[in-house]
């Protein structure tokens, strides 16, 4: 990972966040020697949950009625 220093990196922001993105490489922004922040490339959102399945299985009858009729629920 390589690092920076605040002062260059706040005169370098724009460039060194196009660096960034591009190379998907994250960038240690230190002061005073001591890491201080940690510029990482944004997700793509393909990570999404919704949807993640979409085409894997195919739902077959109907998933909304319950199994056992109501009358012989028993209740404890």
């Amino acid at each position: 990972m390589r690092t920076i220093a605040a002062a260059e990196f706040k005169a370098r922001c724009l460039t060194l966040m196009e660096d960034v993105q591009a190379t998907r490489q994250p960038l240690l922004i230190t002061q005073r020697g001591k890491p201080v922040a940690k510029l990482v490339p944004a997700d793509n959102g393909e990570d999404d949950f919704i949807g993640t399945l979409e085409g894997v299985f195919r739902i077959v009858g109907d998933i909304e009625s319950p199994a056992v009729p109501p009358q012989d629920w028993e209740s404890s």
